[in-house]
């Protein structure tokens, strides 16, 4: 199933895109008391989960609403933690992110490196990107694949790690580059305010075979920038969810960037960093895609 969050009317709603793929199945109107996307990860049970598949597929279902008809927002508009994001976790970005940083690549990827990406509201498919050109000039992208936790994870086992997922969703890891430089970390140069699109939906778990092996895109005004699978990780979803897992607890809900292909606007020579106007698509096979423009 593919889980939005719509809104209509200022109203923010949960459902299900019906199997057409131009209408939406309201939760609430077919007995899933559910207010947003945050409950549903934490508190649907597999019996509701199963139950409403089942509706979808048979087209037992009320209230069908049009996809034109409503705004399909970020799926979790409003995530209740930060984003847990791995940094460098595709070989041939790492080795452009060391050039475009001047630095010696020394081939080892030992250990993951993980940074908080703050988000106070993520941006919709259509929506715009902030380029904060009052104090940052490379701005950049990143298409990633992101990893939504079904239930609490503490101390799990890498065989087990599937089990604690809910779904899938895409996002853009938008990157102010002399920020993430400056400042030797990256928590301030990830986290500007509309520096996290996120969407259109989430694919649960269950709709592609483990490990999820899935094309990835983006492209910038039309231009194919990024193209890799995502069996090409350094760390696979099962070691970060172990390793996390030993004594931090992952909340249901936790979201998990699992880091960027290469072809982002740094690794070209010279640099194609965004600008206003620029139109950004990130795309993931079985997923979908999102849209944004640069204001």
């Amino acid at each position: 199933m593919k889980f939005v969050t719509y809104s209509k009317g200022g109203k923010e709603s949960v459902g299900v895109i019906y199997p057409c793929g131009q209408n939406i199945v309201p939760l609430k109107e077919n007995g899933f008391d559910y207010d947003d996307m945050n409950s549903v990860i934490s508190n649907m049970s597999d019996e509701e989960k199963k139950r409403l598949e089942e509706a979808v597929k048979s087209g037992n279902v009320k209230g069908l609403i049009p996809i034109g008809d409503v705004k399909i927002e970020a799926p979790i508009p409003e995530p209740k933690q930060d984003i847990i994001c791995l940094g460098i976790n595709y070989w041939a970005h790492a080795e452009e992110s060391v050039r475009y940083k001047k630095e010696a690549f020394d081939g080892d990827r030992k250990f993951p490196v993980y940074f908080s990406k703050r988000v106070n509201r993520a941006v919709a498919d259509g929506e715009e990107i902030p380029s904060h050109s009052d104090i940052i000039s490379t701005l950049d992208y990143e298409a990633e694949l992101a990893v939504v936790i079904g239930k609490d994870a503490k101390n799990v086992s890498k065989e087990d790690a599937k089990n604690y997922i809910f779904g899938y969703t895409v996002i853009n890891d938008v990157t102010a580059r002399e920020l993430q430089t400056r400042h030797k970390q990256w928590t301030f140069g990830k986290g500007l305010d509309g520096f996290t699109p996120m969407g259109p939906c989430i694919l649960t778990a269950d709709e592609v075979e483990y490990p999820p092996v899935l094309n990835i895109k983006s492209y910038v005004n039309g231009e194919l920038r990024q193209n890799a699978t995502t069996d090409l990780f350094i760390h696979n979803i099962d070691y970060v969810i172990n390793e996390l897992s030993q004594g931090m607890t992952l909340k249901a809900g936790t979201i998990i960037a699992t880091g960027t292909p290469a072809g982002v606007g740094m690794g070209f020579e010279p640099p194609k960093f965004l600008k206003a106007g620029d139109e950004v698509i990130c795309e993931i096979e079985k997923i979908g895609k999102i849209t944004n423009r640069v204001k």
